[in-house]
């Protein structure tokens, strides 16, 4: 058998050729790694991570999480050398949440200067780290029943009282300021809260303080694993009356527009995966407002326990979410893969 080979200046060929096949292969783009590498759209890195951490009181007890495998909860003493680690991974920050030793009805320990978080705050700081230490500013975690500030009894039902909360909000942001915070994260998702802090911080000297405001926070199925982390379960009922309805989207454009207009520094969108359009249009309607998105707890163990029945490949998922966070547009994400993705990274 005969061979022809083309003739390039055969004019006619090339139009044929082009007539029957696409003139744009998009998988020269992908034949070689390095040049699959060039041309990535999207990237991770260690200083896009924000940690959270776990602390009570006590001593030398890291206590197990078992619905979160890898986290534990730390007494004070031992975050020196998780502070040391995590600096060494190259994490900039993290999020502190505290479990105290006990709980009242209106969370006393959150706006006590020797309560738990105030003393992690110290105890890092007297480090010498310069990690940035962001304070979760709620009261679920302090109160004995388990909701997001001052309950009362409203028409025959208990629920949180938002006006009386924002008081002890902007108290306890101050606690943690003085303290040595570099950032105060709002997480109850009260009306007003962002100016309530804003405004309790600027009073007593603390004006360039940030605030990272938990703007957009689902009432979602997916804090599961968090409120063992945290010992913060509701004592009775749920709180949809506080935090949004999944099925919102515009809403989250206005909480979002509201907390700006406050004095919000940077937002947030809580939970992640299952919001990622929500990420985006959040991104879009305040382009130049540094956006995080939580990568929650139950959406970390999901794939732990996959991984661990052997059903998926924990790094490939992992990290294909982590870039789906971010691709969606967020700018930043607390994660408790953090550690384990910049590991995977180095």
């Amino acid at each position: 058998m005969s061979s022809t080979v083309p003739d390039p200046t055969d004019t006619s060929a090339s139009t044929a050729a082009s007539a029957s096949f696409p003139d744009v292969r998009m998988r020269r783009l992908r034949t070689h790694p390095r040049l699959r590498e060039m041309v990535r759209e999207t990237r991770l890195s260690p200083s896009d991570f924000i940690l959270p951490l776990f602390v009570r009181h006590g001593e030398n007890q890291r206590i197990p999480i078992s619905s979160m495998p890898g986290h534990s909860q730390l007494t004070v003493d031992l975050l020196s050398a998780e502070v040391a680690e995590i600096a060494s991974l190259g994490i900039p920050a993290v999020i502190l949440f505290g479990i105290p030793s006990e709980k009242d009805a209106v969370g006393s320990d959150a706006c006590d200067e020797n309560g738990i978080v105030a003393e992690a705050v110290r105890a890092i700081k007297a480090g010498n780290s310069d990690l940035l230490v962001i304070t979760d500013v709620c009261f679920c975690e302090f109160t004995d029943h388990g909701h997001c500030g001052i309950v009362n009894d409203r028409h025959g039902a208990l629920d949180v009282d938002n006006d009386a909360t924002l008081e002890i909000l902007a108290t306890q942001a101050v606690t943690h300021a003085r303290a040595g915070a570099d950032m105060v994260a709002p997480s109850g998702m009260m009306d007003g809260m962002v100016g309530a802090i804003r405004g309790g911080l600027d009073a007593v000297g603390f004006t360039n303080l940030p605030i990272l405001s938990y703007a957009v926070k689902y009432a979602s199925a997916f804090y599961g694993p968090f409120r063992e982390a945290v010992e913060s379960a509701p004592g009775f009922g749920d709180r949809r009356s506080y935090q949004m309805d999944p099925a919102n989207a515009g809403e989250a454009l206005r909480e979002a527009a509201l907390d700006v207009a406050e004095g919000a520094d940077l937002l947030m969108v809580k939970p992640a995966l299952a919001y990622l359009d929500i990420i985006r249009r959040v991104k879009d309607a305040h382009p130049g407002v540094p956006l995080a998105a939580y990568n929650v707890s139950g959406e970390y163990a999901m794939v732990k326990a996959a991984a661990e029945a052997g059903w998926i490949d924990e790094q490939g998922v992992a990290m294909e979410i982590l870039l789906a966070i971010k691709r969606a547009g967020a700018d930043m994400i607390l994660t408790y893969f953090a550690k384990d993705a910049c590991r995977w990274l180095a």
